[in-house]
């Protein structure tokens, strides 16, 4: 049987482990970093460079710096109009899904809301027959109630006594 000191210098040894490998983690991750992002300059710096002075006036520098790069060339030679017509007609394009969609969610609504008041209606009509035949049974159990006491009065008069009955033998 382990004695409880060889416990404590098993779970002591594990802290002790994980502590160092946090460490070490911690060291990597500080002189990483800063590693890297020299790196990415280097990889930065490997561009062509641009022939521009830009220590003279800002006004008489060149504004053809990166004439090398195509997709650049394509952007600059857009001009505003047709970037703003683009733009204007990505939006409508937009608008006009979002409009879709809230056409089609809308006609399902009515579609929905047909739906559940024809069976409202229906409900209703239903009530209202089960109304009717209510009154109309509780109108006749009001009339079977008359005719039965009517009855009842009548033979009591010629002698009926509940405790005497007759029976026949047949």
């Amino acid at each position: 049987m382990a004695h409880p000191s060889d416990h404590r210098l098993c779970s002591s040894g594990f802290v002790r482990c994980g502590l160092v490998l946090s460490s070490l983690c911690l060291v990597g991750l500080i002189l990483g970093i800063p590693w890297l992002l020299r790196e990415n300059s280097h990889a930065q710096a490997s561009c062509p460079s641009c022939d521009c002075d830009c220590s003279s006036d800002i006004l008489s520098t060149p504004l053809d710096c990166s004439i090398n790069d195509p997709e650049m060339n394509e952007e600059i030679e857009k001009d505003t109009i047709s970037l703003l017509y683009e733009e204007l007609s990505l939006l409508r394009n937009v608008t006009d899904g979002n409009l879709k969609r809230t056409e089609a969610l809308t006609m399902d609504a009515k579609r929905t809301s047909s739906h559940y008041q024809k069976e409202a209606e229906k409900c209703n009509a239903g009530m209202e027959t089960c109304e009717g035949a209510r009154e109309k049974a509780e109108a006749a159990f009001v009339e079977e109630r008359k005719l039965s006491a009517l009855w009842e009065k009548r033979a009591r008069e010629l002698g009926f006594n509940r405790e005497r009955r007759i029976y026949l033998q047949v």
